[in-house]
């Protein structure tokens, strides 16, 4: 019974030690309890990392699974970026402007070029022309004192080559040319610095591109380089200025990102600037442009009757001095002379460099009448040039103070409502 009983107390007591050494090892690998690990499947956890990877380079942000219908919805609801407007293609813009700006000033060094060459033409034909007819008529006066075969035929062919190069200089006229060559390299100058602006000031646009072009263009066709098939008529039927910018339909937006918004109704514009502005250009057509019209017309008439008259005596003194005999050498020689002064006149003058100067003037003045115009009848505020810059402009380019502008358009307000004209010329420039 003892034994049992001893028996009993080790089974308790071994028991108890098993449940007590149970309790031990328990105890020694109980740890701080892990976050749970949600094991996915690996193709779309390799998706979802390229997801990640695309938006962090596009910008995009990733958003939580229940925010992203919002985030759908708010994307879908901005306005899409046009080509034009997004970083890329404001880089190809800036671009191609680049490109148009170098095509620019390389016409500009051209130009001057051979605006120096053809002024050099000028002297140099000049100077042969009058000492070939010079050197004639005096052989032609000397062989009629003292008739002599050898002078009379030195006379004869100079007297004939100074015919020929005068037929050439009145043709081509190099006075003109070179001034043709001087005004397109100032108004590509002008082109070029107004790209450089657009470039530094704004973030150009494809139709700022296309404007640019254009402009290029129609400077070409107005200042042509080449002298046979494209050169300017010299003698037309009817003077008519020198257009050199393309149609103002293409030429409205000329300024835009440039304004400064000081009104935010009309841009500042008002209905008195408005009228100034018509005022102005009621001026520039009544007398500067019509001023510019009638002396270029009397110029050119001026020019064709120089042109005709040098070739003209200098052919005559040819014949004359070819038929020989004493009456015919002092013929020769006083109208070899007479073409010496009329050459002299005409190309050392430059009068085609005067006919010239009057086709850019009537030219300027036609411009800033159609620039005005068109401003005008731009009914969008928006779209127009800000009105109290593009008043500056015009002042300047008339060669005003702003109050000196506004009291021209008062008095050419003032004229038309007593019918009387204006005495006074709306550039002070020239």
């Amino acid at each position: 019974m003892a034994a049992l009983q001893a028996s009993s107390l080790l089974i308790p007591s071994s028991s108890s030690s098993a449940r007590s050494s149970k309790r031990t090892v328990s105890a020694s690998i109980h740890v701080p309890r892990l976050p749970k690990l949600r094991l996915r499947d690996p193709s779309s956890a390799m998706t979802q990392k390229l997801v990640e990877e695309f938006s962090n380079r596009n910008g995009y942000t990733i958003t939580e699974p229940l925010q992203m219908d919002v985030a759908e919805n708010v994307r879908l609801s901005e306005p899409r970026r046009s080509p034009s407007q997004s970083p890329t293609g404001s880089v190809e813009t800036s671009t191609k402007l680049y490109a148009i700006l170098e095509a620019v000033e390389d016409r500009v060094e051209m130009h001057d070029n051979i605006g120096k060459q053809r002024d050099n033409w000028n002297k140099l034909l000049l100077n042969s022309v009058n000492m070939m007819t010079l050197t004639a008529a005096t052989a032609a006066a000397i062989s009629a004192a003292m008739p002599a075969p050898s002078l009379r035929a030195c006379s004869t062919l100079l007297f004939t080559a100074a015919t020929g190069m005068s037929l050439v200089m009145s043709k081509i006229q190099p006075s003109q040319l070179a001034e043709e060559q001087r005004n397109a390299s100032r108004l590509f100058k002008q082109l070029q610095s107004e790209i450089k602006s657009m470039l530094a000031l704004q973030s150009p646009t494809e139709s700022d591109v296309k404007e640019m072009m254009e402009k290029v263009l129609a400077l070409d066709r107005a200042y042509p380089l080449a002298l046979l098939g494209k050169m300017i008529e010299k003698f037309p039927v009817k003077f008519e200025p020198a257009v050199w910018w393309p149609r103002v339909s293409n030429n409205r937006r000329q300024s835009q990102g440039r304004k400064t918004f000081t009104n935010t109704q009309q841009n500042g514009w008002s209905e008195e600037l408005e009228v100034e502005m018509r005022a102005i250009v009621q001026v520039l057509k009544s007398e500067d442009k019509k001023d510019y019209l009638r002396l270029g017309n009397l110029v050119l008439k001026l020019n064709k009757m120089l042109a005709v008259s040098g070739p003209l005596l200098a052919g005559i003194a040819a014949a004359s001095s070819a038929f020989g005999g004493s009456m015919a050498m002092m013929v020769a020689a006083s109208a070899g002379a007479m073409a010496a002064i009329v050459n002299g006149f005409e190309h050392g003058g430059q009068v085609g460099m005067v006919v010239e100067m009057y086709r850019n003037c009537t030219g300027f003045f036609a411009l800033m009448e159609e620039t005005i115009e068109a401003t005008l009848k731009e009914r969008d505020y928006d779209r127009r040039e800000n009105g109290e810059m593009f008043e500056m402009k015009v002042a300047m380019k008339l060669g005003r103070s702003l109050s000196q502008l506004r009291d021209l358009a008062r008095k050419s307000m003032a004229s038309c409502l007593e019918r009387i004209e204006v005495e006074e010329f709306g550039s002070k420039l020239f």
